[in-house]
């Protein structure tokens, strides 16, 4: 009886130790395909923003000069 229990227990706990570690291989894999290139996108932007502000900063600038 007491080894029957033991196999229940060390069989339903490597049945939960199997979904634990597909959730976090999951996790890790979206991770790596969805939410690390949205951020790296993200950031570009910004810096495309910034970069056309300042160089149409430096446009308005130029022209005020030449007149």
């Amino acid at each position: 009886m007491m080894s029957e229990a033991a196999l229940v227990y060390f069989g339903a706990g490597s049945l939960l130790f199997v979904f634990w570690a597909y959730g976090i291989v999951s996790f890790a894999l979206d991770c790596k395909n969805r939410f690390f290139p949205a951020a790296a996108r993200l950031v570009a932007n910004w810096r495309a923003r910034r970069r056309e502000r300042t160089d149409e900063e430096e446009r308005e600038q130029r022209e005020k000069q030449l007149y």
